[in-house]
């Protein structure tokens, strides 16, 4: 487990392509940007013996059944399920592992890994998923922002020169993993983003309002219940929450502020490190998107810090069959303003309990799932026809929730990928082997979105 767990965050350290740096954008002083190298790495010679020490020597994990597919209900308590089997190998040494852990980093004294007063958006992306995400920046620009965007890559293999060495988009040493990523990234204040999820909106405003400046962290939700394994709370010394407390955390979009929380990314570092053996199974005991997602809301809450959840469902969007009006074919999801979720529950207003209470809030981010626009990629084209055979829009249901959305985000979705793949078709090399994808866009915009015969959804509630 541990030579696994040194391969992983060995790459970390390797490769880092930094689009719209804040150090070129801000002409930051040479001397200000070796400071923050030496404190990362002072950062990192104090974190990784810590995380060496106290590896948790105790068994895998081991588990007997599923939890299956439990929604989140905010009315009905259930019990918590234990599907561990192994439960009394795993809670003494690694609850001592904890323990370590969280005593040896509140005695690290490594200053502050981030250049202060800095406001940016953080992702990673590599190989296929590249493409996607300079889709998800142009659309970003597209909004008038002009925050700096740090891209962390795996490792080597996935550095593109043309993509990151261009005037406008220049290198920088960087790292992978979404804990590590925002953990090692330059900004104060950060926005995490996956590749594949965009704002509808310019996101700045998230980052001076709240629920963000009293909390500091905030995440939105799964569609599932929270399914972390009883054991888990003994071994963080918390109190085990109600199933009704919250969802399970959709982690690909976070607000994260490092001056206040800077503990919680430590402590989510050392659940990635000794996640795939041991934590992943805790957290989620294999329920849908197991892995990561849960890590950073349980080290807040194991360290009693702030942090505020969006209440608000997530909800998916798609196409409906044309055998049931009712039912539609996922092809992405929306999460809501949090500026708008935090007036509601700060009235006392929770829609996830009473619905009636409000009417919804607006769209701010579209988690694009399957497919990517990509291109590149086959499941695209075939998404993109219809039952019918006939080229379709991907986003046209449910009703209320493409009127939570504001405008076409659908057709500004797919102008930026015509522009993107139009200019770079030759640049990504995981479009090397491709052909004549600007001409497939190209057909796909004229066949649907300059094609009056196709009926657009209602955008707005006017």
């Amino acid at each position: 487990m541990l030579a696994r767990r040194r391969t992983i965050v060995a790459a970390f350290l390797t490769t880092f392509c930094l689009f719209s740096a804040y150090y070129v954008w801000h002409k930051e002083p040479s001397n200000l940007v070796a400071s923050l190298q030496d404190t990362q790495s002072h950062l990192w010679q104090h974190l990784h013996p810590a995380l060496e020490k106290y590896a948790p020597d105790c068994p895998e994990p081991t588990q007997n059944g599923s939890p299956g597919l439990p929604r989140f209900d905010a009315i009905h308590e259930t019990p918590r399920r234990s599907l561990l089997t192994n439960v009394d190998e795993l809670l003494q040494p690694m609850q001592a592992a904890h323990d370590g852990f969280v005593q040896a980093t509140r005695n690290l004294n490594v200053g502050n890994a981030f250049v202060p007063g800095t406001v940016g958006i953080v992702s990673s992306a590599g190989g296929s998923y590249l493409p996607t995400f300079v889709v998800s920046l142009s659309l970003l620009r597209r909004t008038g922002s002009m925050l700096p965007v740090g891209l962390f890559m795996k490792d080597q293999t996935e550095y593109e020169v043309h993509i990151c060495e261009t005037e406008s988009i220049p290198p920088i040493e960087g790292f992978q993993i979404k804990s590590f990523a925002v953990l090692f990234s330059s900004f104060e204040k950060l926005i995490w983003l996956d590749a594949d999820c965009v704002h509808l909106h310019g996101p700045t405003v998230l980052l001076e309002s709240e629920p963000f400046t009293s909390s500091g962290l905030v995440t939105w939700p799964d569609f599932w219940a929270n399914t972390a394994a009883p054991v888990y709370f003994n071994i963080s010394r918390q109190p085990e929450p109600s199933s009704t407390t919250r969802q399970a955390t959709e982690a690909g979009i976070m607000l994260v502020s490092k001056l206040t929380h800077f503990p919680s990314l430590l402590l989510a570092a050392y659940y990635n490190s000794y996640g795939p053996n041991c934590y992943y199974s805790l957290l989620s005991q294999g329920a849908p998107g197991a892995g990561d997602k849960e890590t950073l809301l349980h080290a807040a809450t194991a360290l009693n810090q702030s942090f505020y959840a969006v209440s608000e469902t997530v909800v998916d969007i798609g196409n409906v069959t044309p055998w049931d009006s009712q039912v539609a074919i996922n092809a992405g999801y929306v999460q809501a303003d949090p500026i708008q979720d935090y007036n509601l529950t700060s009235q006392g207003k929770w829609r996830v309990r009473d619905p009636s209470v409000a009417k919804p809030p607006g769209v701010f981010f579209i988690h694009a799932g399957a497919p990517k626009f990509d291109p590149g990629k086959e499941l695209l084209w075939e998404k993109l026809r219809g039952f019918d055979g006939n080229p379709t829009r991907l986003w046209t249901y449910p009703p209320e929730a493409m009127r939570r959305l504001g405008y076409d985000a659908e057709q500004r979705f797919w102008e930026e990928t015509m522009s993107v793949t139009c200019t770079m078709e030759s640049a990504f090399e995981t479009w090397k082997s491709k052909s004549e994808l600007c001409d497939g866009v190209r057909m796909h915009w004229k066949a649907v979105f300059e094609n009056p015969d196709i009926v657009m959804p209602t955008f707005t509630d006017d």
